[in-house]
């Protein structure tokens, strides 16, 4: 058995149609470089449910990030499908895309890529009032997050002043602010130690499990990949269960 099946044989697949957040139908990508056409993704069919963490573990250059990219409405895929909470983002204009990514997409990426002017808890809130809620609403909503990330002690702190693991969870506490129902992160855990990857990874599976949002984590790590519910790989360009 090899390493990537043995991260997965204990995960098992959980939910329904009717707790469906995310599903891809027959996605490709492809790329043009030069004469030469890069096939990324061959026709991937892939369904998250509410309240599931999957982790996406494959190879550098297999297409993580570009998955996440369409997943999030990033990038168009140049065939097949991508539904979000129901609703079909193939055909919608740009304007819509963004609407649907704002209230239903939340992401994390390997650098905080927080506002280094701001403090944390202000970092939470401007994602909030860009998305139309009450400023007060939205400034109990980050004290709320950032004391559940317990970093209650720090709302006044700017990224600066922070240590990495601390920058990342309010990363997080930024991306599921405005409530989404998918949260798509690309190696949130790639630039800290082990123990502190583990800690914000903690942090991040119980954040998903108490609110019933869905993850989607492309990483390296495999023994975060372990408490994971699932294990999805790319191979040859479409997204094979592990």
């Amino acid at each position: 058995m090899n390493e990537l099946s043995q991260i997965a044989k204990n995960n098992s697949v959980s939910g329904n149609a009717e707790n469906l957040a995310m599903q891809m139908i027959g996605v490709k990508r492809r790329y043009q470089q030069g004469e030469e056409t890069l096939d990324i993704l061959n026709g991937v069919d892939f369904k998250l449910y509410r309240g599931e963490t999957v982790a996406l573990i494959a190879p550098s250059g297999a297409g993580k990030s570009t998955l996440l990219h369409l997943a999030g409405l990033l990038e168009r895929a140049d065939e097949g499908d991508i539904i979000i909470d129901g609703t079909s983002c193939g055909e919608l204009s740009d304007e819509r895309r963004t609407e649907v990514r704002g209230d239903s997409i939340g992401f994390v990426y390997q650098f905080h890529h927080l506002l280094p002017e701001f403090t944390a808890a202000e970092n939470v809130v401007i994602p909030q009032l860009i998305n139309g809620l009450d400023k007060s609403e939205a400034e109990q909503r980050a004290v709320e997050l950032l004391g559940y990330l317990k970093l209650g002690h720090r709302i006044t702190h700017r990224p600066s002043e922070l240590s990495g693991g601390e920058q990342q969870r309010v990363a997080i506490a930024r991306a599921v602010a405005n409530a989404p129902s998918v949260l798509l992160a690309d190696e949130p855990t790639g630039n800290l130690d082990p123990e502190t990857a583990s800690y914000v990874f903690e942090a991040l599976e119980a954040l998903v499990k108490q609110s019933g949002l869905s993850a989607m984590v492309a990483t390296h790590n495999h023994e975060l990949a372990r408490s994971m519910d699932r294990c999805v790989t790319l191979r040859d360009g479409l997204l094979i269960e592990i």
